[in-house]
């Protein structure tokens, strides 16, 4: 089993930058691929990138590619999300979720372990 818990939200101006993480807990935390999911208000929960077991492969959503970059750290037990180049409609709650496997998937079903979430607002 995997607790995860999201910090380094917050309310940025457009353009600004934020780095979320997600401390996990557990020994088996690199047996699993890990997620970085959103939601927006009144808005379906949606995939914003992964990163495998072993940090070698990640994948974004098209609308934070180039602009979001994912690593984690096996010894430190901890996932990241370093954000740039922030948009008002990067506005939602942030979510990191653990999915067992070596490689993760676009669809929240799919994982098991969930943090509670960490907001972050961009301001116009």
């Amino acid at each position: 089993q995997v607790q995860l818990v999201e910090s380094g939200g917050g309310l940025v101006q457009a353009g600004g930058s934020l780095r979320l993480s997600c401390a996990a807990s557990g020994r088996t935390f690199s047996s699993y691929a890990m997620g970085w999911f959103r939601q927006a208000p009144g808005k379906e929960r949606e995939f914003v990138g992964g990163i495998s077991w072993s940090g070698g492969t990640t994948y974004y959503a098209d609308s934070v590619k180039g602009r979001f970059t994912i690593s984690r750290d096996n010894d430190k037990l901890t996932v990241n999300l370093q954000m740039f180049n922030l948009k008002p409609e990067d506005t939602a709650v942030y979510f990191c979720a653990a999915k067992s496997g070596l490689f993760g998937s676009n669809w929240p079903k799919d994982y098991a372990y969930w943090g509670q979430g960490t907001q972050v607002t961009v301001s116009s």
